[in-house]
């Protein structure tokens, strides 16, 4: 009796133990949806790159190949080993007239096309026998916004979605075969990616390629997003040229997929040199040698504490307007890639330690062409226009207008110091630096809110 009661009892240890793993087991996946835009144009990407910055590693799409699918638990579920049929995500997307859809058959076999749109209603079906390669079809939308496509080959399927801009057209859908190429994409292998880890809330940095042109975005994925890399420079930002804020009116830089305030902050109220700036609900700014023009030139002179409003978390609105924030050290270094000519977005030059100078020519490159000493060596090529705003010291002096601009970032080094950028006139690198006191005065220039 007591032996079957034993029994009993391991197995339904036994079956406990199983569920749990098999809980353990199961995972959520996140996906991710690369397109490409020059100001409003679609731009092909030739591949993307995706740097885990929290854990390392680092994997690489290639065309047309668009979307990433992440599991929570770090290996992506990409499921492309060459022996399922796939759709690509198709280009342009959104559609405007007609859009280029790829299929990648495993081998030759009867294939089912369907398209849906986003009611559910069957606008297109088709059987065709494919051989084993990747196929082309041009699909022109009618009259919804949103579509499905499928592929359906040995009971396997495989969809995306398809968004178009306008809608209302009484068009008839169609979809027309384009041509095959008889090789799979140069895509990587499952074992390839499982050196790629994930954890929901890691920072991703990922880098579109397209026209010998790069484009780098940050962000942390929490669940399926589309991701729209910008590759136009030196415009201001699309659909925001100009931002109203306490009084006073900025410029807009777009630069690729960052859009920067042209101009240094210069909000709140001037105090004397010989005072600190306080916690008293009043922004509060020095301008070089009190000078209130200096601050009409260069912008306001911020303690750190003060420009971040009293708080340490990165990348916080601070005292930027509505809608932007104060950039943290790896958004800088997303800049510093864009503009260098030598060191690319992710580049480790961008990791080496601080305290000295970084990248061939993103000092150049940022600097404005006037309001250095002797000019300066500034080229402004990307139009970000940085100024020699100098600093305010924590003795009460000012020093090195004309010669120094010196940058905020939201990143705290500990309890005095926090992390800043150093541009001088005649250096063509950039400095980073993790030793300015939060009680020094420098210049902030805020970014956009992703």
């Amino acid at each position: 009796m007591k032996k079957n009661s034993l029994i009993k009892l391991c197995l339904a240890g036994m079956i406990l133990f199983f569920l749990a793993v098999r809980v353990a087991a199961q995972t959520s996946s996140i996906d991710l949806t690369f397109t490409a835009i020059d100001d409003a144009t679609s731009v092909e990407l030739d591949s993307i790159k995706v740097m885990n910055r929290t854990q390392g590693g680092d994997t690489l799409l290639v065309w047309p190949d668009t979307v990433l699918s992440l599991t929570y638990v770090g290996i992506p579920e990409m499921g492309r080993n060459g022996d399922l049929i796939k759709v690509f995500q198709n280009y342009p997307n959104p559609v405007t007239d007609q859009t280029t859809i790829s299929v990648y058959v495993p081998d030759k076999d009867q294939v089912t096309l369907a398209i849906t749109d986003m009611l559910g209603r069957v606008v297109h079906t088709s059987t065709k026998l494919l051989d084993k390669g990747l196929h082309s079809f041009r699909f022109t939308p009618g009259g919804s916004n949103f579509y499905f496509f499928t592929a359906r080959y040995r009971g396997i399927s495989s969809s995306i979605k398809i968004l178009q801009v306008s809608s209302g057209s009484d068009a008839v859908c169609s979809l027309d075969y384009i041509g095959s190429e008889s090789s799979f994409p140069p895509l990587k292998t499952v074992e390839d990616f499982q050196a790629f880890r994930f954890n929901k809330g890691d920072e991703l940095l990922f880098i579109g390629y397209a026209n010998g042109l790069e484009s780098g975005i940050m962000n942390a994925p929490q669940e399926n997003q589309s991701y729209v890399f910008q590759f136009a420079t030196n415009i201001p930002c699309p659909g925001m040229q100009t931002v109203e804020y306490e009084g006073q009116v900025y410029n807009t830089i777009q630069i690729m997929s960052q859009c920067w305030l042209k101009e240094n902050m210069n909000v709140g109220t001037m105090i004397q040199g010989n005072q600190n700036a306080l916690d008293n609900g009043i922004v509060e700014k020095y301008c070089y040698n009190n000078n209130p023009d200096n601050c009409s030139t260069y912008g306001g002179l911020y303690m750190w504490n003060e420009m971040m409003q009293y708080t340490t978390t990165p990348r916080t609105r601070g005292i930027c307007p509505q809608g932007w924030h104060v950039p943290e050290i790896e958004e800088w270094r997303v800049l510093f890639g864009a503009v260098d000519s030598q060191f690319g977005i992710g580049a480790t030059e961008w990791d080496l330690p601080p305290a000295q100078f970084l990248g061939y020519d993103v000092g150049t490159n940022l600097k404005s062409i006037s309001g250095w000493i002797g000019n300066g060596n500034g080229t402004d090529l990307f139009g970000f226009s940085a100024l020699p705003g100098g600093y305010h010291h924590t003795n009460g002096y000012f020093n090195g207008v004309g010669e120094a601009g010196n940058l905020h970032t939201s990143n705290e080094i500990d309890f005095s110091d926090a992390a800043h950028l150093f541009l001088g006139y005649d250096l063509s690198g950039i400095g980073l630096s993790d030793f300015m006191p939060k009680t020094y005065g420098i210049s902030l220039r805020c970014i956009r809110d992703e």
